[in-house]
């Protein structure tokens, strides 16, 4: 079976991608190792610059009717301190809110399938090389094979994700190796409007009120400072030593979780990888974590993810009359537009990470803070929550 474009990887930035795809006309076809509908380690908090693209989309609705309330403020968690400001808003007139991964990344995969692309779900791509008309891929299930042929491939996939792919190699673990945790809460007590920031020994994290009342919290932590989480606290799960890590540091999160309830298994990933990596590379395209990341400091994962898939799509279908002569230099010009969009706030996240895990770095710039939490509202800004692709309607 060949089709114009396979992509790799169904969540939102590969199933953003295979919708727009779809819709301008491309046969596409989606290859997704899991079943959905999947919990993911993921901060779900969705900011207002890619609302506008949710309603290109045609998801916006939906999005709207399940997602958490209105995120207005952003704030900091770290130590004692509990400080609060404006969340700033771009042209797009509205605010960010928080949908949990299990009903997102469905909602915008039935989108793309019900605009004819083909999903191959659950399936593994295992193979991938060059081919006269593009690239050919072998998908595996069960003891199920099969061959597909595409004009162009876009890989999707998760950056911690290992497998038989190029882009998917496995890599040595390092002490300061970021690994991810992320659970819901019942009966979480903070602010229903506010984003806050939590800084620990050796990680951070984030908290927001997703969909059906639940809080999410998401953290990263240092794999040397688990290890000692772990150690310090024997015989309950990895989730819950950090957790109690946290706890013991940070005020904000005591009393926000204190009457709160784990409502599921703590989910965990990693090591994550942030930092620019190609986006273009001998005829195949990266989307997503596979393009780059910030650090999930700055809460823009799936904004990002979703918003490069709309770049590269975008670039795609402009230029789709002569694949086969444009395609480096649709690959150059995705690369550069990638580039402008989100470098700032790759490096912005990186200098926000590097502070917030080294407390004897981040404790003097707290009485500056409490003092001008304005500076909350501009950190936010630099993290890009004013920086949309697509212009409000």
């Amino acid at each position: 079976m060949t089709y114009d474009a396979l992509v790799v990887g169904a969540g939102p930035a590969g199933a953003t991608a295979a919708l727009i795809l779809a819709r301008a006309g491309w046969s596409v076809a989606i290859v997704e190792k899991a079943a959905f509908p999947r919990r993911k380690v993921c901060g779900e908090f969705i900011s207002a610059t890619s609302l506008p693209l949710l309603h290109e989309l045609g998801i916006a609705k939906d999005f709207l009717a399940h997602a958490g309330p209105d995120v207005r403020r952003v704030g900091l968690f770290a130590g004692d301190e509990a400080l609060s400001a404006a969340m700033p808003t771009g042209s797009a007139g509205a605010w960010g809110r928080a949908l949990g991964r299990e009903r997102l990344d469905l909602m915008v995969l039935d989108a793309a399938v019900r605009a004819g692309a083909r999903l191959w779900q659950p399936w593994s791509a295992v193979a991938l090389a060059p081919s006269r008309t593009g690239h050919a891929c072998t998908i595996v299930a069960r003891e199920e094979t099969q061959d597909l042929g595409a004009r162009i491939v876009i890989l999707a996939h998760g950056s911690w994700e290992t497998g038989r792919l190029p882009s998917q190699a496995a890599r040595a673990h390092k002490p300061s190796d970021l690994l991810a945790f992320k659970a819901h809460f019942a009966a979480g007590d903070f602010a229903a409007d506010l984003l806050p920031l939590i800084v620990f020994p050796g990680g951070y994290g984030g908290m927001v009120h997703s969909d059906g009342g639940r809080v999410t919290l998401s953290c990263c932590v240092r794999r040397d400072v688990l290890q000692q989480c772990r150690a310090h606290h024997s015989g309950v799960h990895a989730g819950d030593a950090v957790l109690r890590h946290i706890v013991a540091s940070c005020a904000g999160v005591r009393d926000a979780l204190a009457h709160a309830r784990v409502v599921d298994t703590w989910l965990s990933a990693g090591p994550i990888q942030p930092g620019i990596r190609p986006r273009y590379a001998d005829g195949v395209f990266f989307a997503g974590n596979s393009a780059g990341e910030a650090h999930p400091i700055v809460a823009e994962g799936i904004s990002m993810a979703m918003q490069s898939a709309w770049l590269l799509a975008r670039a795609l279908t402009a230029r789709q009359a002569d694949l086969s002569r444009n395609l480096d230099a649709i690959g150059n010009d995705y690369g550069a537009a990638w580039v402008r969009q989100f470098a700032p706030r790759v490096r912005a996240a990186a200098v926000f990470a590097h502070v917030a895990m080294r407390p004897g770095q981040a404790r003097p710039l707290l009485p500056v803070l409490r003092r001008f939490p304005a500076i909350l509202t501009l950190g936010a800004r630099l993290s890009g929550k004013t920086r949309q692709v697509v212009a409000a309607a």
